[in-house]
């Protein structure tokens, strides 16, 4: 096993779709193995794929009680109920803001065997199903946002050390400090400064 560097927001690999992945040999058990390690490592709730370089449609997790990984995942709503909370991204270092996903979520798909495995989840382990999915079809949670919550995270990203550095790569992202973001820019309050919520759930 290995620990992989983090990809960060302006990798291309971020904002591909992954494969689905159809070889269930030695090298996916391998990418499992280096992305348990690699997430265990940087603290994280979940991770997918592509934060490690790799497009394919692979992603673990570690959160609500709950650990393993999932291979060519698809998930479905149960009932409209939503939830709002705390969100990161270790690809997107130094930004937390209140994310809206799907309150409860059932999830199907494919251990590293090949074998089926069915989900039903809620709270954080719903939100990082939603959030690690996203990452598999290339979408980051900033694009998730409030409008308004959206211009001010990024103009926390374009502020980061790792943004000015023009970095696409990271061994430590944990080694940002970590902003909360919440409301308009523009307003006089600069929210964007204050110290994120003591969670570590909320860094998938």
């Amino acid at each position: 096993m290995a620990v992989a560097d983090i990809r960060l927001f302006g990798d291309p690999v971020l904002r591909t779709r992954a494969t689905e992945v159809t070889d269930f040999g030695p090298d996916l058990h391998r990418l499992v193995d280096d992305m348990l390690e690699t997430m265990d490592r940087h603290h994280g709730a979940g991770l997918a794929a592509p934060q490690i370089g790799v497009g394919a449609r692979v992603f673990t997790y570690d959160c609500g009680g709950q650990r393993g990984h999932i291979v060519n995942p698809v998930w479905t709503a149960v009932g409209t109920e939503t939830q709002t909370g705390p969100e990161g991204c270790l690809s997107i270092p130094g930004v937390q803001a209140d994310t809206t996903r799907a309150a409860e979520v059932t999830v199907t798909g494919v251990d590293r065997h090949g074998d089926p495995v069915t989900l039903h989840v809620d709270d954080i382990m719903a939100r990082c199903v939603q959030h690690e999915t996203d990452h598999l079809d290339g979408v980051l949670f900033l694009q998730r946002l409030a409008p308004d919550v959206r211009k001010a995270a990024m103009r926390v990203v374009r502020g980061s050390a790792w943004f000015t550095e023009g970095r696409t790569s990271t061994d430590d992202p944990g080694s940002y400090p970590t902003t909360w973001v919440q409301g308009d820019p523009d307003t006089t309050e600069d929210a964007r400064t204050r110290d994120a919520p003591a969670t570590s759930d909320a860094t998938l």
